[in-house]
């Protein structure tokens, strides 16, 4: 079976269950709720539709996990978003203003409270998450050098507020599991090491406990297909895109000095 499939996803769901591990959100994982735990984050970056097969997906197992929407055409959809909604899953909005403004931190401000006031019109959105902008020359984290989300009610974005030192991070950017050399900002500072080749490798590490107690997992649903044709379309997509990335990260790595 080819990697990145519905089965595969709802076979990993499964495992995780099977392996007594407890699922929740991201505003669930700022209070701690559970020793042994995946919060399960989801980046909607394009195809809305397949963030609903998803949440259809983990709702009928009786899984919560969270949703980040863009605010741009190709990611929002406001069906969508509140029928995510309405299955319990978390809300939340995957912010790229420096991008969208250019750099111009007072623009971005702005942009990101209109935004995300249009959010809490759906949904009492209590996280947010960057959007990484791989090709842009702006990191949108750089708003919060300047401006604090807590004052807009906001409790955490995981890229502050998770010590990955305590929550092992995973990661499909790039289509593949922790792909460094393809991602440019979906990175965190962590102590663990481990190495997943695939989807499968990844249910036997949990089958075989050699996984921590505390994951968080974020995925790309638009790279997940049950369809030949679609899920040949993003492979090959991606794997242009993942060389483009390369070349930037390693212009990035020469420009620090590394």
């Amino acid at each position: 079976m080819p990697d990145f499939t519905h089965e595969y996803y709802a076979e990993l769901l499964f495992t995780f269950q099977d392996s007594q591990y407890e699922f929740q959100t991201l505003k669930d994982a700022v209070d701690a709720r559970h020793s042994k735990c995946v919060t399960m984050r989801h980046d909607v970056d394009r195809l809305p539709q397949n963030a609903l097969k998803f949440a259809r997906l983990e709702s009928a197992i009786g899984f919560k996990s969270t949703y980040y929407f863009r605010s741009v055409p190709e990611s929002w959809d406001e069906e969508v978003i509140s029928e995510v909604a309405k299955r319990g899953h978390e809300v939340g909005y995957h912010y790229e203003n420096m991008d969208t403004c250019d750099g111009d931190v007072e623009a971005a401000w702005d942009d990101f409270r209109v935004n995300l006031e249009r959010f809490r019109q759906i949904y009492p959105v209590k996280t947010v998450c960057m959007h990484g902008s791989p090709l842009s020359k702006y990191d949108n984290r750089d708003l919060w050098e300047k401006y604090d989300y807590t004052t807009l009610g906001i409790i955490a974005e995981p890229y502050f507020d998770i010590d990955y030192n305590q929550v092992f991070y995973l990661t499909d950017t790039g289509r593949k599991w922790n792909n460094i050399g393809a991602s440019i900002r979906d990175k965190v500072e962590s102590k663990f090491d481990i190495s997943i080749t695939n989807t499968r490798h990844l249910i036997q590490l949990i089958q075989a406990h050699q996984l921590p107690d505390k994951l968080l997992i974020n995925t790309h649903p638009q790279r997940w297909h049950n369809r030949l044709i679609p899920w040949v379309k993003e492979l090959v997509s991606q794997r242009a895109k993942n060389a483009v990335k390369r070349v930037v990260a390693k212009r990035g790595r020469r420009k620090d000095g590394k």
